[in-house]
């Protein structure tokens, strides 16, 4: 720093007596003019002097927020800003202020242009000179320079040795249009809020989605960062700061051979230091992941060996280390023992497992098979042992020798040898609930949710299970308690309910991985998969398997299974390619390729099938209809079944769609049946789209949605995954109707340009159109213009009572007492009424609970609901809204909730709630709230999609009271959304805010 610039910093330090006018002058002349002072000299212009010489400023760190809220929001040139904080005595009166006013101007012009000509410091993009505190890899080049990792620590001491954020250079940054340089300043700083603000204001690029990516795993949201990154990768597969962040999602997912391969592809760039760290890192996590692979597999291999080698060792610590797989195959080493002797040998060993359980059932199991006549039940033992090497000639013979023998327990694990618990379930109950054991009950309980399941009774499956899980506790039935928790799992994604089965299967994934039972794990991975895939999170349920893939490269029926699913994903990712090319990899080892591998196959047909597909299909068909099916998922195979052989043989391929719709209008509660009859619809009505049939068309979505179609003013969309088709009657009835092939994407949240402009331009003559859609584009914004009055058509799904015409309260949800744990803004209560209205129910505050909602909500007439709501896949399929929590503390509205209600009133339904139309994303059935109103008794239901501010409480009671004067809704809407939009042309939410009707 030059001495006159370094006098002036001595002046605001207080080591030289405060600067007055004429010595600020000559110092401010001579620093100007010193070109290695001039970054020094404008910092202590913009950053200091104020602070000094005017009393009525906030002091610089206090003026911090302030800096950073402007940045956020159109603001004036940085010539402007700095001119306006010219010190207060050089803003008083007279030449000599406006002379020094004007000297500082042309310092700060001359500066900038200094500046502009050379680069910003790199202590910019450096939160610590010596290390990065940050582990993830930001994509704009000057802040990834390579410095040793080391993890932010708490307390104090660690802002000491932060650098502060440098809002000068900043501001010059902005200037020069470097959003991207400012978001990687506080990305470095780990200031997340502002770091994507920026983010989003920067030209798309791979770099800026990289670093998106980063915020979202700094945030903990780890699907969304990868489905990011995956998308960088596609396009640039080297991209070096992608691949490292990639590995850390894997690695905070718990796929830790995934990661270690991520970090592998790092090394391979040969980057300085970031090459010799990722090196490290793999090399870590493939060992440490091995090391527990083995350390399981060592203990399994020895508990194995108790009842198939004689004199196998005990393996006791193995048992305090992995109690699970240990006490799993402790059962088969007592139930082989052929001697008195051999089984007491065992007795040791289950005071170990007993030891960890805290009880006594084990040693009790030893003992009494050790006083057991083993001159009868010795050559039954032996033969057990056989059994299970796989050694015995004639298996179904001796398991009937041993039903009739007496000896219980050997019949029991046969059955589970041998897979026959089915058949036999009522004898396996039997024994299983005598001896008192709970791992032995708890088991039985899990087989008997499996029978229910299968006879359609799927709810008593889901109490049987939820009821086990409660009474399991202790870390010797740890084991048995997650296979519990596994089995839940799946049922729920069998129910298509995938948030239930998330949080089940996490649970899950997390107790295995603490337990350290690999075999376990791999069945929660595969869980997870399917989860991730049913949510349409493509790039989880590919890390999943592939990770699952990874763990067992030499079992031939996994790596079956990894593919033919893999498979599944790709083609609903639209990459039939890519699908095709893992379902040859599932072909290999020649194992059946199951229900995902039929359904890839079927939708395959589209694109052109292979001369072995239809006998492959055929085989694989033939296979799963042996199996023990569902009559739900055998209306499924003949939906599979019929859409291949649409591209064979039309009609036969229509008349098995027509079955399998028939097959499933008998089974109503199945979710099996209704994806079966939903998509065979959707099939049907692209066929008649291609043939140019609009009114068959119509006439299959009447059918499918279960509404009659009108004779005018009527808009038909589907979107069978590639294939979009439309059908429309205008003002007049005329048809018109369009089909397209060749969509490469799913629809992300709007509707925007999906109906051709013709078809667009034939309804303006509407007053109001019905709009009648299947999922995905039901419930979507965008489907026509602002300017046409328009609704979707909701059918109803089962029978209700009558609504009655008159009477019913107007019930108004408001000023609600949302947790304090959910973070939530308070939102002010709507004002009352300016017209009394004698019918109106208020529920404020704490009184507002689901419950109580529920219970006000049966009998109105009109209900309004203004109170946050909330997207979380983690909690519910749907949106939910917020309420006042219960004193158990459940405090959302679902629309699982809703739909089980009978609303009486045939009320109409405002939903001013962030989001409450968002609907969940399943492509077989339209799962969001509206629809649930709908299904409940609503008449007609007002939600949006999207945020909507504060003041969107007056836009929906004004729509209200359109309707009230006898406006048709559609109408009410529209003319108010026109009016809206008059005041506030860039508002975007007025758009997203649709009718159900």
């Amino acid at each position: 720093m030059s001495p006159p610039c370094n006098k002036l910093y001595l002046f605001l330090d207080g080591e030289l007596p405060p600067v007055d006018e004429e010595n600020f002058r000559h110092h401010l002349a001579r620093c100007a003019m010193c070109a290695s002072g001039l970054h020094e000299a404008m910092q202590l212009e913009l950053l200091g002097f104020q602070a000094m010489h005017s009393e009525e400023e906030l002091p610089v760190e206090e003026e911090l927020p302030r800096f950073e809220e402007r940045v956020a929001r159109p603001r004036p040139t940085l010539r402007g800003r700095l001119r306006a904080r010219v010190p207060a005595w050089m803003r008083r009166g007279g030449g000599w202020a406006a002379g020094a006013a004007g000297m500082a101007a042309a310092l700060v012009v001359l500066v900038l242009t200094v500046n502009v000509a050379g680069s910003t410091p790199p202590e910019v993009w450096l939160a610590h000179p010596a290390h990065r505190s940050l582990e993830a890899r930001v994509a704009y080049a000057r802040a990834d320079g390579y410095r040793r990792y080391v993890p932010m620590r708490a307390g104090p001491e660690a802002s000491l040795v932060t650098t502060p954020l440098p809002l000068r250079e900043l501001a010059e940054l902005e200037e020069r249009g470097d959003l991207h340089g400012i978001a990687a300043a506080y990305l470095v700083r780990k200031d997340l809020r502002q770091a994507s603000d920026f983010l989003r204001r920067t030209p798309a690029s791979l770099d800026r989605d990289s670093d998106l990516a980063l915020v979202a795993l700094e945030q903990g949201h780890r699907e969304e960062a990868l489905e990011l990154l995956e998308t960088v990768l596609r396009k640039s597969p080297d991209h070096p700061q992608a691949l490292w962040n990639r590995a850390l999602v894997l690695r905070e997912m718990g796929l830790t051979l995934q990661a270690a391969e991520a970090f592998e592809e790092v090394a391979a760039l040969g980057e300085p230091g970031w090459s010799e760290e990722a090196r490290i890192r793999a090399l870590a996590l493939r060992s440490e992941t091995m090391r527990r692979s083995r350390d399981f597999h060592d203990a399994r291999a020895a508990a194995l060996n108790l009842a198939t080698l004689d004199g196998a060792r005990l393996p006791l610590e193995d048992a305090r280390r992995f109690p699970g797989v240990v006490r799993l195959l402790f059962y088969d080493a007592v139930r082989a023992a052929p001697t008195r002797e051999a089984a007491l040998r065992l007795l040791p060993l289950a005071e170990v497992l007993d030891d960890v359980q805290g009880d006594s059932t084990l040693r009790d199991t030893v003992n009494q098979v050790a006083h057991a006549d083993f001159q009868r039940r010795g050559p039954l033992a032996s033969d057990y042992a056989r059994l299970l090497r796989g050694e015995l000639p004639a298996p179904e013979a001796f398991l009937e020798t041993l039903r009739r023998s007496g000896e219980d327990d050997l019949y029991l694990g046969a059955l589970v040898a041998r897979d026959m618990v089915e058949r036999h379930l009522d004898d396996f109950e039997r024994i299983a609930r005598a001896g008192g054991d709970a791992w032995l009950t708890l088991l039985a309980e899990r087989e008997l949710s499996v029978r229910e399941e299968h006879a359609g009774q799927w709810w008593k499956a889901e109490q049987r299970l939820r009821a086990a899980l409660a009474s399991c506790s202790g870390r010797g039935l740890a084991y048995r308690c997650a296979t519990l928790r596994r089995r839940l799992a799946d049922l729920f994604v069998r129910l298509h309910r995938p948030a239930d089965a998330l949080e089940e299967a996490r649970d899950g994934w997390r107790l295995t991985r603490e337990l350290g039972e690999w075999n376990l794990e791999q069945q929660f991975l595969q869980e997870m998969a399917q989860i991730a895939r049913y949510r349409q999170s493509a790039a989880s349920a590919r890390a999943y398997l592939r990770e699952s893939l990874a763990r067992i490269p030499d079992d031939c029926e996994q790596r079956t299974y990894a593919h033919r699913n893999l498979a599944m994903v790709a083609w609903a990712d639209f990459r039939p390619d890519e699908a095709r090319q893992e379902l040859e990899q599932a072909t290999r080892c020649g194992r059946p390729l199951g229900m995902s591998g039929a359904w890839v196959l079927s939708y395959l047909a589209r694109h052109g099938a292979q001369v072995r597909d239809e006998d492959l299909l055929r085989l694989t068909l033939d296979e799963l209809r042996r199996g023990s099916r569902t009559p739900g998922e055998r209306a499924l195979l003949t939906f599979l079944e019929g859409q291949f052989m649409l591209e064979r043989d039309r009609a036969s391929g229509r008349a098995l769609l027509h079955g399998a719709i028939d097959a499933a209008e008998k089974l109503p509660l199945d979710v099996d049946a209704r994806k079966a009859r939903t998509f065979a619809y959707a099939v049907l009505m692209s066929d008649a789209g291609q043939a140019g049939a609009q009114e068959q068309v119509l006439d299959l979505m009447g059918q499918a949605l279960r509404v009659p179609v009108p004779r005018r003013c009527v808009l038909a969309m589907a979107v069978d995954h590639e294939r979009t088709v439309a059908a429309v009657r205008d003002a007049q009835g005329m048809l018109a109707g369009a089909y397209e092939e060749g969509r490469s994407a799913p629809l992300h949240g709007t509707a925007d340009g999906l109906v051709p402009p013709r078809l667009v331009t034939a309804l303006r003559g509407c007053e109001h159109v019905d709009v009648l859609a299947l999922p995905p584009v039901h419930g979507l914004p965008g489907l026509l213009p602002v300017e046409q009055a328009w609704s979707y058509r909701v059918g109803r799904t089962r029978m209700l009572p009558e609504a009655r015409r008159q009477g019913g309260h107007h019930l108004v949800v408001t000023g609600v007492e949302a947790p304090s744990s959910l973070g939530l803004e308070t939102l002010l209560p709507l004002e009352s009424p300016r017209v009394p209205d004698p019918l109106r129910v208020e529920l404020r505050g704490s009184s507002a609970t689901p419950s109580r909602v529920l219970r006000e909500m049966e009998d109105a007439r009109e209900i309004e609901i203004h109170t946050h709501g909330i997207f979380s896949p983690e909690l519910a399929d749907a949106s939910l809204v917020v309420l006042a929590p219960e004193e158990d503390g459940r405090y959302a509205l679902a629309a699982s909730q809703v739909r089980e209600q009978t609303l009486r009133g045939a009320p109409l339904v405002l939903l001013a709630a962030c989001g409450a139309a968002r609907a969940a994303p399943f492509l077989h059935e339209s799962v969001s709230l509206p629809v649930a109103f709908i299904e409940a008794g609503a008449r007609t239901v007002l939600a949006s999609t999207g945020d909507i501010p504060d003041t969107a409480g007056r836009f929906f009671e004004s729509v209200r009271e359109r309707i009230r004067a006898g406006t048709p809704p559609a109408r009410a809407l529209r003319d108010e959304r026109l009016a809206w939009l008059a005041r506030e042309p860039s508002a975007p939410w007025p758009s997203q805010v649709l009718l159900f009707e």
